[in-house]
């Protein structure tokens, strides 16, 4: 939220929720990779390529829901983010789960 929000008043709000992405994507990887699921029954390699897609189909879920909320529903855009990153968020953590960094 703190790469969008530097970043949003110089790009579209769409554009600045994918520079955050971008920055995320990588911080999410590490963390899962070392915290929450260290005790993964895959390779680094595998658990990456597969968070790749897992992080890809959560960034497309958050960037619909983004979408809708601000531009349909014409939310505030830091709240409208904050709706599509719980939802996103969700849907992330239960494929990083029992997916990408299976037991």
């Amino acid at each position: 939220m703190t790469v969008f929000a530097l970043a949003q008043h110089t790009l579209w709000p769409e554009l600045a929720n994918a520079l955050g992405f971008v920055v995320a994507f990588f911080v999410s990887f590490g963390g899962h990779r070392c915290l929450s699921f260290r005790d993964a029954g895959t390779t680094v390699a595998t658990s990456f390529q597969r968070f790749v897609v897992t992080a890809l189909v959560g960034f497309a879920s958050n960037e619909i829901v983004f979408v809708v909320v601000l531009r349909w529903l014409r939310m505030p855009s830091l709240l409208a983010l904050f709706v599509a990153l719980v939802f996103a968020a969700g849907q992330t953590f239960v494929l990083s789960r029992f997916w990408a960094f299976r037991r």
